[in-house]
């Protein structure tokens, strides 16, 4: 039985590891020329460029994705990297009590436990609250609930889920708190300021932020040495080893369909592939509207379409640097505010900025040497898209005008940049819509909003086409790569028990 799977990104590789696993004949169609998808990086002189992972959830045993991981990958064979600080954030209006205007975010909880409460003494009660509840996401039992797909189990498996009831309950309590809501607790004015710019100013879900930090303490959220494509490859590896077969520069224009059911698809060059199943891992606004031509949608999907129901994820300007200079006094990544507002092309204020140092993995730059990277986000990703598509010399113009200014900015802050700069790279929301046909540009699929742990209102199948599943990062909002294998091992399953086919994994 054969399937065809749109996109060569994590998720198509992962879907395409499994099903091989069970007995599927896959081919995997990439309109790119490499695997990963967004999970990518790249070559630039002598420095490797990231456009993806600084950190993996799952990267030791301690996460209960590590289990989905090691099922495709041997973790073993990848070096990570733990972090002491998760991230350094200089706030603008408050200092802390020992006069600093910068906060340290430390991984390690009992340390970030101390520093806090130093900080703030009468904030000692709701630290400790903080501190514990991420004492409690540690203890959870989660691989059973990660790797079943509930509509598939029997009334009697699904009894079993009662015992997680009370972390459940945990997770309902917690799932609409905002680093806002939290930060309007704390007494003390430098921890209410630094809370607040936990998402550089944005009001997010604080479990955003403390689940990783949760598994930060043990290790179990590291950086994997050799970057995002690195990483991609090694599922790209063991797909190949399982027997899949991979079309690179093979774009998909459509999907076709015989009396309601999936047949196979239309490649860019006309040329027509037949299978019985055909599973999209590629974008999902892409897939339902212009390759599936808005055959198969609901009222819930035309809401998801005009983004009703959820907002897309905030698009990317990356300004990627080669510098010869170590930056050993820096700490990997640290936000601080703008001495003068600067404001993107598309239109967006900036008064903060995000600023990587990658100084900790030796395989992407040559020694004493570095990778400086700034990301802005925007909502404006389409401007970019446009921009490039109707004028690409202005467009060329715009960027580098921008990244002049961003590279002004580092120079004043860190000093000794410029005349260091051995390499430039710039990639626009219209970069990432390019290589991977995300919509408006978006970096991760779906914003997850304020109810983070909502039902996600994505489903993997469309109405009325059956033999046809999608899998991605747009099936969960917050996405990420998390949601992509588990999204492909569901699909996988999904396809099993329709062909009434025992899931197994080896």
């Amino acid at each position: 039985m054969k399937v065809s799977i749109i996109g060569a990104g994590v998720a198509g590789l992962s879907a395409g590891c499994y099903l091989q696993m069970n007995g599927f004949e896959t081919e995997i169609f990439e309109k790119h020329s490499k695997p990963g998808g967004v999970c990518t990086s790249w070559k630039c002189g002598e420095y490797t460029f990231d456009g993806c992972i600084q950190w993996l959830l799952g990267s030791n045993a301690s996460n209960p994705f590590y289990q989905l991981w090691s099922e495709l990958i041997d973790m073993d064979s990848i070096e990570f990297r733990n972090h002491d600080v998760r991230m350094d954030i200089e706030v603008r209006d408050t200092v802390d009590r020992h006069g600093s205007k910068v906060f340290h975010l430390y991984t390690n909880l009992e340390k970030l436990s101390a520093y806090l409460i130093d900080l703030s003494p009468a904030d000692s009660r709701i630290i400790r609250k903080l501190i514990r509840s991420m004492r409690k996401i540690q203890r959870y039992e989660y691989p059973p609930m990660i790797k079943s797909v509930p509509e598939l189990l029997p009334f009697t498996k699904k009894i079993m889920f009662i015992r997680y009831l009370p972390d459940l309950l945990f997770l309902l309590k917690w799932r609409k708190k905002t680093n806002y809501e939290f930060a309007q607790n704390i007494r003390d004015p430098f921890l209410k300021e630094a809370f607040r710019l936990l998402f550089d100013g944005d009001e997010m879900p604080l479990l955003i932020i403390i689940m990783p930090l949760a598994f930060n303490d043990k290790s179990g959220v590291g950086y994997p040495i050799g970057g995002s494509l690195r990483f991609a490859k090694k599922i790209e590896e063991k797909y190949l080893q399982l027997g899949g077969r991979i079309r690179y520069n093979s774009g998909v224009d459509e999907i076709l369909t015989e009396n309601g059911k999936a047949s196979g698809i239309r490649l860019s060059d006309g040329s027509i592939v037949h299978s019985d199943v055909t599973v999209s891992a590629a974008d999902w606004h892409d897939t339902v509207f212009r390759v599936l031509k808005g055959k198969y949608v609901s009222k819930k999907i035309l809401e998801l379409g005009q983004q009703q129901k959820l907002e897309v994820f905030y698009s990317v300007f990356l300004l990627s640097l080669g510098v010869s200079r170590s930056f050993r006094d820096q700490p990997h990544m640290v936000r601080f505010p703008l001495t003068n507002e600067i404001i993107s092309p598309d239109g967006t204020p900036y008064s903060r900025m995000e600023v990587h140092f990658n100084n900790y993995d030796p395989t992407i730059a040559p020694a004493g040497k570095s990778v400086v990277s700034v990301k802005f986000y925007t909502k404006n990703g389409e401007y970019w898209i446009n921009q490039r598509k109707s004028d690409p010399e202005e467009y060329l113009r715009q960027k580098t005008k921008f990244a002049e200014e961003i590279i002004s900015v580092l120079e004043e802050k860190f000093g000794n940049i410029r005349e260091a700069i051995e390499e430039i790279d710039i990639a626009t929301p219209a970069t990432y819509h390019r290589y991977t046909n995300n919509w408006k540009g978006s970096s991760q699929g779906w914003l997850p909003g304020k109810n983070l742990v909502a039902i996600s209102p994505v489903e993997t199948e469309l109405p009325g086409l059956q033999n046809f599943y999608l899998a991605g990062h747009w099936t969960q909002p917050g996405g990420g790569l998390p949601v992509a294998i588990k999204s492909a091992r569901t699909v996988a399953q999904l396809i099993c028990h329709k062909f009434k086919m025992p899931f197994t994994v080896y």
